[in-house]
């Protein structure tokens, strides 16, 4: 008979942020597949666990994927973890997953940390909604297009970003979104765990205050409310986009879109402008 996998959640930070149901599962499994063994160790060896583990990461995984259904075929119960949090969100498993369920196979989800939901329910933002968005995109443009197309969205959105970029996803925040409310949460449930609130600018400028910006953070933003006239000058809207490190082409379009002109008309109006 197919044996079952189990999508086993693994603390965020603290490693007592464990469930006894998750130890008693990868005591009992075959083999764990991990996204880095030796990050997994350090968990295994805390719970004395002394399960097989096996490399499956976003390098490996298709074919990695077809080995461990085989395992799974055969009667060979296993595990699928990641190095923190719940396996899937925004790390490798999907494909796993995705051929265990078409081959017939249980799969079966043993819940626990998730740093999205933990942000979340400290964050005092609504929780009536949330939009998880994952990771950021790396390149700025696609990044800023990203955040911008969710200016609309009615619920809390959630982002993950890396400490080298922090700086310019907030930046670009500030620019889409103006002045929504922002949290930033570093280190969650380790000893540094730190919440920053205010809007993206004034977040901003604690952190580039810092000798150095590190961490793992999770950025959330408030939702949107109903949209307040720009009375702000054209002119002086796109050099303020600009200034963001927008090019001026973008930063027309994005003052186009905000105020539902044609970049025509923008393009027209800052001409005008620059002739009185």
């Amino acid at each position: 008979m197919a044996a079952t996998l189990f999508v086993v959640a693994t603390p965020i930070g603290n490693l007592e942020d464990f469930t006894f149901r998750a130890v008693r599962i990868l005591k009992e499994v075959s083999w764990i597949a991990c996204e880095d063994t030796r990050q997994t160790q350090k968990l295994l060896q805390h719970y004395d666990i002394g399960t097989q583990t096996v490399s499956y990461h976003e390098h490996n995984e298709l074919e990695r994927a077809k080995e461990l259904v085989e395992r799974l075929l055969h009667g060979s119960s296993g595990a699928l973890v990641s190095d923190a949090g719940m396996p899937l969100v925004s790390d490798p498993g999907y494909r796993l997953v995705k051929a265990a369920v078409e081959a017939g196979i249980t799969v079966q989800p043993i819940p626990g940390a998730s740093a999205s939901l933990t942000a979340l329910a400290a964050s005092g933002l609504p929780t009536d909604q949330f939009h998880f968005a994952g990771f950021l995109p790396v390149k700025p443009g696609q990044r800023f297009h990203a955040i911008q197309a969710l200016r609309n969205e009615a619920a809390t959105v959630i982002f993950y970003e890396a400490p080298h970029r922090i700086l310019d996803a907030l930046a670009d925040i500030e620019i889409a979104l103006g002045s929504r409310p922002v949290v930033v949460a570093r280190e969650l449930t380790k000893v540094h765990e730190e919440f920053l609130r205010g809007t993206a600018a004034q977040i901003r400028a604690k952190l580039a205050a810092r000798d150095a910006v590190k961490g793992e953070f999770t950025i959330l933003i408030g939702k949107a409310t109903a949209p307040v006239a720009d009375e702000t000058p054209i002119d002086d809207a796109v050099e303020s986009c600009i200034r963001g490190g927008l090019s001026r082409m973008e930063a027309m379009k994005h003052v186009a879109r905000q105020r539902g002109l044609s970049k025509r008309d923008v393009y027209r109006k800052i001409e005008i402008l620059g002739k009185r």
